[in-house]
């Protein structure tokens, strides 16, 4: 049960603090929570509904979509299938930047620039309304309660964004100080840092944690060599997000800090789209989020088939995402969580199309392929792998303990046996692999296309 505090914040606080910027995430949080148990026919029912008047709503507001659907002749009111919205074309970043201002609403409220990481290549401008913040809080807020933790309760944020990291005015350090939340800087991962990031959860005692898997499972495993225990503090789940969780960093997080790990699925631009619930489902949002799986060719997928996860956010009526590419590879699922929610499930979420690379034959493969050749060595102590074309790849090295040029001819060899023998393989041993500017750790950047 929530401690007094806790209850305080989540009951009062908080709320005032959402009214005074005029969102309406509490009202639409208890509704989300009544929502999650609705059989899947009568859910499926609301969303048609909804969508049908988002899209009715866009069409008179929106330049952008006004146009388009006189050029389609389409009409939302013929909408009868959630499938119907497939035939609209796809929306990729390069439209958005080309029609900036038309994408906005002729009766938008404040709207709020927002920009993504631009770690796949230039960065998306875009622009949120009230509307779409409350709705993505509400969400968030309603995934971080099946875990029994709340808004309120002490909390740790391993984080890189130079947009929250420079927004530390006094404003928001009384926030956050209220909120009994923590911000870590996730791209100052120095040994001196690292034990300071230890002593101050230990210092702190967090009931939750939030940040990039690949950060936590760095502190995990640097507070586990230093041999500080962390899984005393009673820290209740780790929520990570924004980066692939592989195997082995939720392993490490779970057994260094004694708690699960729960995977958030989203972005800036798309959302808050899936989060996992304590049964293992990834169930999506879907009161405001559609989710669809579409092929190289733009074609949709049924469950269980591989491909981009593409988005319409139904909250975004004032700056549109409609059936917008994400770059993020995934597969749907048909199947109904054991947690009882009629929420649709995500089944996996592969990685962006960039963590795929592709062989020197055509044979497009998961980054992991790469990253199990070098991740186990103990004389690798970190490492990238760059993949420019499809007959070269760079890897960069930072060396361990015993590393030799027999190691160097190991890896070689077998990167060659997945890629081809007539790749070239060129290395780099710098003293540090940076992280992006974001604060996400990346193992595998392909620039090859994976068809």
């Amino acid at each position: 049960m929530s401690g007094l505090y806790t209850r305080l914040v989540a009951q009062v606080l908080f709320p005032l603090h959402e009214r005074l910027k005029g969102h309406r995430s509490v009202a639409l949080r208890r509704a989300l929570e009544q929502s999650q148990w609705l059989d899947p026919e009568i859910l499926e029912r609301q969303r048609l509904e909804k969508l049908r008047g988002f899209l009715a709503r866009i069409g008179r507001t929106v330049p952008y979509y006004r146009d388009l659907f006189r050029q389609l002749a389409f009409d939302p009111a013929q909408i009868h299938a959630l499938s119907d919205l497939q035939r609209l074309p796809l929306l990729d970043k390069a439209t958005i930047r080309a029609n900036q201002d038309r994408f906005k609403a002729v009766d938008a409220g404040p709207l709020k620039r927002f920009n993504t990481g631009g770690s796949s290549g230039e960065p998306l401008i875009f622009f949120v309304g009230r509307e779409r913040v409350s709705h993505d809080v509400a969400a968030k807020w309603r995934a971080t309660r099946w875990w029994g933790v709340d808004i309120g309760d002490r909390e740790i944020v391993v984080w890189g964004s130079p947009i929250e990291l420079g927004a530390q005015d006094r404003v928001r350090q009384l926030r956050d100080f209220l909120f009994r939340s923590r911000l870590l800087p996730a791209f100052e991962m120095s040994e001196a840092n690292l034990d300071r990031f230890v002593a101050e959860i230990r210092r702190f005692r967090p009931a939750m944690l939030f940040g990039y898997p690949s950060s936590l499972a760095h502190i995990a495993a640097h507070a586990a060599d230093r041999g500080i225990p962390l899984d005393d503090l009673g820290i209740r789940v780790a929520f990570v997000t924004s980066e692939r969780l592989y195997d082995h960093q939720r392993e490490t997080i779970q057994q260094v800090f004694g708690c699960p790990v729960a995977n958030g699925y989203g972005g800036r631009d798309a959302g808050f789209i899936a989060h996992e619930c304590p049964e293992g489902g990834m169930h999506i949002s879907a009161e405001d989020i559609l989710v669809e799986i579409v092929d190289a060719d733009g074609r949709a997928l049924p469950a269980g088939e591989s491909g981009e996860i593409v988005v319409t956010h139904l909250a975004t009526a004032e700056f549109p995402f409609v059936r917008y590419r994400t770059g993020d590879i995934g597969v749907l699922s048909d199947e109904r969580c054991a947690c009882g929610r009629g929420l649709p499930l995500l089944k996996e979420i592969q990685g962006r199309t960039t963590d795929f690379v592709v062989a020197e034959d055509g044979t497009v493969m998961h980054g992991l392929a790469l990253i199990y050749v070098l991740r186990d060595l103990p004389e690798v102590a970190n490492f990238r792998i760059v993949q420019p074309s499809r007959t070269r790849l760079e890897v960069s090295v930072v060396k361990g303990s015993g590393y030799r040029q027999a190691t160097e001819d190991r890896i070689r060899e077998a990167l060659k046996q997945r890629l081809g023998q007539n790749v070239e393989i060129v290395f780099d041993y710098p003293d540090r692999i940076e992280r992006e500017r974001s604060g996400k750790f990346r193992y595998v950047v392909s620039r090859v296309a994976p068809r």
